[in-house]
């Protein structure tokens, strides 16, 4: 166990969160209103319709990975456009704006396929919703990078969407906190493990399922 640590090292401070859904205002009834829409929504609103589902029960249509897709499946019965908006990995973009870019190009390409503008039922627009991260302090700390071979594991998947997803937005350099932490605190000597990590792409596979493959890289270069 290493017990090398930078003059200002601090323990990690496991955090847990919830992403509040706060109602915009705003809904769309055809694709024409959904494009219209997205070009000057709250950037926190399109973070939720992409990253919130992996935070709340969500009991229909498992393939589509984002709002925008399901609700081109159901309320549109438009599967082409499902599709590519389903696909869309939103940790390909740098930032909101470029997804929210991405997203606008990809509507207005099926609009340009399609003779009238699908429409949902009156009853079921698509409503914009923003998030609010809510964070609780779990009053769990973590003093040497070996322990997080059996923290991980025993963590909600809040800490993990907090400290592994949540961070990339919140880090100046793209990063997750535990590579920042073990940075931070021991320079290079976990850069191979910090490389592991980066190499994990988080969207598509959902929370319980990173947790698990957050462990197996923790113990392939941490396990004793």
């Amino acid at each position: 166990m290493s017990d090398i640590q930078g003059p200002a090292c601090q323990p990690f401070v496991v955090q847990d969160c919830a992403l509040a859904a706060i109602a915009t205002g705003h809904r769309a009834y055809n694709l024409r209103e959904l494009r219209d829409r997205l070009f000057d929504i709250d950037p926190e609103s399109i973070y939720y319709h992409f990253w919130g589902g992996l935070l709340r029960p969500r009991f229909d249509d498992p393939e589509y990975h984002n709002d925008f897709a399901i609700w081109s499946h159901q309320a549109l019965q438009d599967a082409v456009l499902a599709e590519r908006l389903g696909i869309i990995n939103p940790t390909d973009y740098r930032d909101i704006e470029r997804l929210r870019e991405h997203v606008i190009e990809v509507i207005e390409e099926r609009m340009d396929e399609r003779e009238q503008v699908p429409a949902a039922a009156s009853d079921n627009p698509f409503y914009f919703m923003r998030s609010q991260i809510v964070v609780f302090d779990t009053n769990d700390r973590i003093m040497h990078p070996e322990e997080l071979c059996y923290k991980i594991p025993t963590m909600s998947v809040g800490s993990v969407f907090y400290h592994f997803i949540d961070a990339l937005r919140r880090s100046e350099q793209d990063q997750d906190d535990f590579c920042a932490w073990l940075q931070g605190c021991f320079g290079k000597e976990y850069e191979d493990l910090c490389a592991a990590l980066r190499e994990i792409d988080p969207f598509f596979s959902g929370l319980t399922h990173l947790r698990s493959r957050l462990t197996n890289v923790f113990l392939t270069h941490l396990g004793r």
